[in-house]
């Protein structure tokens, strides 16, 4: 049976091998921290957002705050936040109201009572739509009080 050689010079080197690993822990964590603070200060230069609209919607859609009251409200002109591409539209009336709390207006759309929409809006004004025939555009959000609650982003008259 052999007896291990128990010199200084081992043990040294088994002392060196447990004190370099928090040396490497430090090292991967300060790598980590400093790539993502260098990733927000120099951001990559893809974007992924959604596609904008096209120029000319752009150029016809006018401004919410411009508004004064209701007969200011041209038949076809695009009011609101047109630049973002907003995935969700429907169309009926305009009334003052909310469904089981939810939205600070109601869409009427064809179909009864079970086809409302609750809206909201930070882009547009929607008591100058009240009563009118109008196609919105905005982000459906979620909801378990009412079947479909959507933040409007623009708003367009039809009749």
């Amino acid at each position: 049976m052999d007896i291990p050689n128990l010199s200084a010079s081992n043990i040294n080197q088994v002392s060196q091998k447990k004190s370099l690993l928090p040396v490497i822990l430090i090292i991967a964590v300060l790598a980590v921290t400093s790539g993502f603070w260098l990733s927000r200060y120099f951001p990559s230069q893809k974007s992924t957002s959604p596609v904008s609209n096209t120029n000319s919607e752009k150029n016809t859609a006018a401004s919410a705050d411009s508004l004064k009251n209701k007969d200011d409200v041209q038949v076809g002109k695009i009011y609101g936040d047109s630049s973002k591409a907003f995935q969700d539209t429907a169309s009926g009336t305009i009334e003052k109201g909310n469904i089981n709390g939810e939205g600070t207006h109601i869409l009427n759309r064809d179909g009864g009572i079970s086809q409302r929409v609750s809206l909201t809006s930070s882009a547009v004004d929607l008591d100058l739509f009240v009563g009118l025939k109008v196609e919105v555009k905005g982000q459906t959000n979620a909801s378990t009080k009412t079947g479909w609650l959507m933040d409007i982003g623009s708003i367009k008259r039809l009749e």
